[in-house]
Order: structure tokens, then sequence, then C-alpha cells
């Protein structure tokens, strides 16, 4: 699709105010924008995206132009690739909240596409899509069940950047270099990406001259961000991330979006202007007290004002164009508290908007996550308003964290995150995958850097190592960092065997970050969002290198696959799951767990939901071996046979399911720092 220019003599007709954006039709261009207290718009035509000046300037005014809040015409003549954006005259009068300036080009809040300025003082501009101008070749979301569903969060520049991903310029840290690696995904058994914001983010954000890599600073809702983009039109991003998604759901992956609809790149009152705040400020944003000034619940100097009918809206239409024509499989939510904060900044018992998502039969299948907290300390893990949400667990991640770092007391919780924390989902009829597992994500320490570093090193990033939370809940294993110490680098090894076992043993939908299945690490760097280097890229040469966690991984993924859950076919609300599973504890003596909190250990016996299978886990957190007493195995002759012991080294730390030894006697010993789980196989 090639850009168009404006015509000479361009007459606007009325035109409709429905639908918003820049909508092609038969022999034209219907536009329409909401501007609630402008006094005049200006849709200005651009022959080129580079032009400073429009050719053409169309002055929406007059009842014919103007319908309640929406401007609006019909441009004759005008095709897919117009080059548009708006001028927005009204009063610039902060103390009630209008910002209008007319000296400013602004991009359409539902413009499905972006021309780029060439230099960073320049103007982006919207152009007009034909979101039905792809050929999907039959492809449509896969709607695959929470209950098969494997996660793994990637960056989608950080993931083929790095020169050892083998994949060459211009592909490398695109849509299409992510495409090149999806063999990489099938083989570990990842069912679904959740890649980290690809809507168009402000890269020029971040303090001392770097750069914004994460992404968590959105211009736009619709449009796909033209930095992972292998060409330079404007058509090209759009075309490009389709075909990713293509192809990951030829590979039967998914695909989950990181949205941000709570806060965009405009910043606070002293912040660059994109749209949203030169069109109508006081509609879109939350605003102090002093309406000056922008209210914060994000920690980006503005939040979106998400309950307000107009940003409904706007964030509805978002998820539907991305799941419409897009074809995503789901969303997962930055701080979706503030979407439960009204307009006062309160925390609503019914958040409109929520329940707009939750009920919008469009979304009905897809997939939605919350990450269920904000930064002004709103957390609302096992409360999140709605009936089809799942959430991140930060409360999975902390405990197993504590657990295996050796705090005392934890021996109950982690109990808990194990059969899908019924102390926090055991209620009103919760799905059994509602718990989104994890033990690390893009912010955080990665799982190498977990067990390396006792304290952040975030000194690169340039703020004094203020930045990042200092409440990591990890443990270095006796040296901080690098190190040649055989036992250290064992014990390290032992231990990210531990959380993985823990981690996708456990009931839940299982969340795996970038590399951690091959020892990433970010040098002790917790919150990298400014480091677009390789310190946040995905080293190859670790596939290699590291090979026998990967392994130890790919094993335990491919377990899920053969549980009851999912073999019988059906969801199962958690309550039943547990009936069903019928589960039992213990300590170091069967049937008598040590929930004191001087206890670091526990057992657990897991009988499946069919009766196919039992199994043992033995989880010692203790820094010496343990003598664990045995349940028998069932009631005939069958006996316990090895699956895991992360004590061991490869190819002994997991074997084939049903392969390993028979346990002889009714005591197995643990090793310090270990999980061991048995399994037997039981009659028809």
């Amino acid at each position: 699709m090639v850009i168009s220019a404006p015509p000479a003599r361009c007459t606007p007709a009325p035109g409709s105010s429905a639908p918003l954006g820049a909508t092609p039709g038969d022999g034209g261009v219907n536009f329409s924008l909401y501007a609630k207290d402008a006094t005049l718009v200006e849709l200005c035509l651009f022959d080129r995206p580079d032009d400073d000046e429009p050719a053409v300037v169309v002055q929406l005014e007059g009842e014919q132009h103007r319908t309640s809040h929406y401007w609006h015409a019909w441009l004759p003549g005008l095709q897919p690739g117009q080059v548009y954006g708006y001028r927005v005259h009204g009063p610039q009068d902060p103390s009630r909240g209008l910002r209008f300036d007319p000296s400013l080009l602004l991009i359409d809040p539902y413009g499905l596409a972006l021309a780029m300025p060439s230099d960073s003082a320049g103007a982006m501009k919207s152009v007009v899509v034909d979101p039905d101008g792809y050929d999907w070749e039959g492809d449509q979301p896969l709607r695959r069940p929470a209950r098969e569903t494997v996660i793994y969060e990637l960056h989608v520049r950080g993931f083929t950047a790095d020169p050892s991903s083998g994949v060459a310029a211009p592909k490398a840290g695109t849509y299409a270099g992510l495409i090149d690696k999806i063999p990489y995904l099938q083989e570990l058994g990842i069912t679904a990406v959740e890649l980290l914001p690809v809507f168009q983010f402000d890269v020029h954000d971040a303090p001392a001259g770097l750069p914004n890599y994460w992404g968590y600073q959105p211009i736009s809702f619709f449009v796909p961000h033209h930095g992972y983009s292998t060409r330079c039109d404007p058509l090209g991003p759009l075309d490009e991330f389709r075909d990713l998604v293509k192809a990951l759901h030829r590979a039967g992956i998914e695909v989950i979006l990181d949205v941000v609809f709570n806060h965009t790149a405009e910043g606070n009152e002293t912040g660059r202007t994109f749209s949203y705040r030169g069109i109508a400020n006081a509609d879109y944003y939350l605003l102090d007290q002093d309406p000056s000034r922008y209210a914060d619940y994000t920690g980006c100097g503005n939040t979106l004002n998400a309950n307000n009918p107009v940003v409904r809206r706007l964030i509805r239409h978002s998820l539907r164009y991305w799941v419409e024509h897009m074809h995503v499989d789901g969303f997962r939510f930055d701080l979706a508290s503030v979407l439960a904060r009204d307009e006062t900044g309160q925390p609503s018992p019914l958040p409109p908007i929520l329940w707009d998502i939750d009920t919008d039969p469009v979304l009905a299948g897809i997939k939605l996550i919350a990450e269920a907290w904000d930064a002004a300390g709103l957390y609302q893990v096992g409360r999140f308003v709605g009936d089809n949400w799942q959430e991140w667990n930060g409360r999975f991640r902390d405990d197993v964290r504590r657990f295996l770092k050796g705090d005392g007391g934890m021996v109950p919780q982690v109990s808990q995150r194990l059969i899908g924390s019924p102390d926090i989902y055991g209620y009103e009829h919760r799905r059994a995958e509602t718990s989104v597992n994890f033990i690390t994500c893009h912010d955080g320490f990665t799982l190498a850097d977990l067990v390396s570093f006792n304290a952040k090193h975030n000194e690169a990033n340039g703020e004094a190592n203020r930045d990042g939370s200092s409440d990591n809940a990890s443990w270095n294993c006796g040296v901080e960092g690098l190190t040649q110490d055989p036992d250290v680098l064992a014990l390290r090894q032992r231990q990210m065997r531990n959380f993985f076992t823990l981690l996708l043993l456990a009931d839940g939908t299982p969340m795996l970050g970038m590399g951690d299945e091959v020892c990433r690490s970010q040098q002790g760097n917790n919150n990298a969002y400014c480091q677009d280097a390789p310190i946040s890229w995905f080293d190859w040469s670790l596939v290699e290198r590291h090979g026998d966690l990967r392994r130890f991984v790919q094993q335990l993924i491919a377990f899920r696959s053969r549980r009851d859950v999912v073999l019988e076919g059906q969801e199962l609300l958690l309550e039943d799951l547990l009936l069903r599973n019928q589960v039992t504890w213990h300590g170091v003596v069967p049937g008598q767990p040590d929930w004191s909190d001087a206890s670091r250990s526990f057992a657990v016996t897991i009988t499946s939901s069919c009766h196919r299978y039992r199994r043992h886990l033995m989880a010692n957190a203790w820094w010496e071996p343990l003598d664990f007493g045995l349940p028998p195995a069932d009631a005939g002759s069958q006996p316990w046979r090895h699956w895991i012991d992360t004590a061991q080294p490869s190819p002994g730390d997991v074997v084939g399911w049903g392969d390993g030894p028979p346990v002889v006697g009714d005591h197995c010993e643990v090793a310090p720092r270990s999980i061991r789980v048995l399994v037997v196989e039981l009659p028809a």
C-alpha cells in the first residue's frame, strides 16, 4: 500500500461522528475526533510523511462538522495511506484542566498507523489504514484453554538483537526476527508468548540519555511499534506484526500482549504532548485537586481516567481491534489496579471498565491477565473484580522465593502456592488456572541473578542505584555475583532447578521469564528498563552452554501436557480440583506435616484426578540432608519410582516418566536445599 497525496481541491462533506478515527469507504475517508471543549479543529493533510507543512488544511467548524463533542468530515478522493494530523483550538487554561495548543500537530487517538519523523524534533502523523487489507490465510486466535497454557514472557527486540542469535540485520530485534526463533519456543514446549509492550511507545523518556527499552510509555493504543519493524513505511509494522502472529499460530503458540492502559507517554504537566492532552485533557486523565497537575498512581507522571466513558470506549475499541484485526489471543494488563480507580482516584467496588472488558462478547474466550496492583499501594491479588480474569500471583513469587532462600515460617504459605493458592483464590468458584504463577518477570532479577546476588546492582541506569526494588528475597549462595567456586555454582544450579520444579508442578498457569531456562543474567540489574544493550538481550550462546537446565525445563513442561485436567478436556474449579486430586500433606514423618516457623521442609502426595498416577514431592530448604519417611505408593505392590532429584546433575536431575529406578525401602534422603519427586502409575 502506497502513501497517497491529498487531492489538490478537497471539499469536505459533513461526514459522520461514527466511527471514530479515519475510516476509508467508497470514494473517500470519514474522519471523526472527540474534542469536548475545543472551539475549532483543523484536519491537516500531508503529501509526504516528512513534510513540515500540510498540503491541505480542512477547518471543521459549524454544525455540519460538529455533532455534540464530535468533529467530523467526509473527504472524497482520499485513500488508505493518506497522512494526516489534527490541530485543536481551545482555551489554554491549566487551572481548569484545559491544555489546548493549536501550534501542535496531534495524532489521532484512534489512528491505526503512524508516519514517524526522520528526526526526534519532527512530529508524528497519523495514517489512514484499511484494517481489512491483509491476507490472514484463514488464521484465527487459537483459544487454547488456560489449563494447557505455559507462558513465556519475552521482549521482541531483546529476543534476537544479540549477534549470537544468528538473525542478521535488518531482521535482528524485530517481529520478523522473532519468527526465525519460533522453533526454539516449540522445542521448549511453550504454548503462549507474552510480549512486552508493542504499542507504539516513546523511546526517549529514560534519564541519563538512555532509551526506554521495555516500552511502558505508550503513545498510541492501536499502532504496532515501529522500532520492531524492518520497514520504514507507516504500514510496515502492521504487516510484520500480523506476519508474526500468523507464524506463531501456525506453530500452535498464542500471542498475549502486555498492554498499558494506566498512563501514557505524555507524562506530567511538563511532559510532551502527542495527542490526548491537547484534545480532551480533563477527560483522558485523572487530574489532581489542582487541575493544573496530574494525579499519579502509576509512577509515570499521569494516570489515565480509565472509568471516564470516553476512555472506557477507547480501551474497549483498542482491545477489540487487536483481537479482530491483529488476531491476538490475550492481554496482560500492566498495573491493572489503576483501572479499578474512579474519577476521584479511589478504588471502586464495581469499576465500569473492568466489567466492560469482562463482559465484552468480542473478548469472550480471550485471555485476560491482571497485574493486580499499582504504584500507589492498591494491591488486589485475589480480589480483582470480574469473572474471567486471571492474575499475576505476586504472592507465589514472593513465597516460593523466601521458602527456597531458607526463610522460616514459609512452609504453610508455599504449600498453598503449590496447589493453586486456595487461600487466595478458593472462593466464588474460581478456576484452577486463575493464578498465573511466576518466579521472575521483566521487572526484577532474572532467575540466574536471583541465586547470584543479595542486592541490586543498577548503577548502569544512571540513577545512583536508587531505582528498582530493594526487596528481592534473593540469595547469592555464598558469593555476590560472578564466581568460579564449583560448590557455589553447583548450589546455584540446584536452586534454579528447585524454582522450576515448584513453578511447573504447581496448579495454575506457569509463566517463565525470557532466558531463565538458560541462565540469562543482567549482572544484578533488577530494573533494566533503560538497557537496550547485551545486558538485556538473550545471549544465544547460553542455549548450548546451559543445555542441561534447558532439558530439565523441557521435561517438566512436557509433564504438564499429561495432567489429568488436560486429559479429561474440562475446566475444573479450584475447589473441585483439590477434592479430586486427593492432596495429603506430610513432614519428614508421613501424615505429620510441620507447619511451624522453624520448619524448612514439607512433603505432599497428590493422586491425580482420574487416578492414573500419584506423585510424592519432598522439598528440603534446610542446609542439611533430611530423611523423609514414605507413605505407601499404592494399595498393591507397585513401588515408588524416582523422577526428579534437583541435587543430581543432568541427566539424573529428571528422568523419563516411569523410567526411574524403584525406591527401595520406606525412607528417602533428600539432599540439602533440594527437591525430590517420586511417581507411581496406578492400576486402571
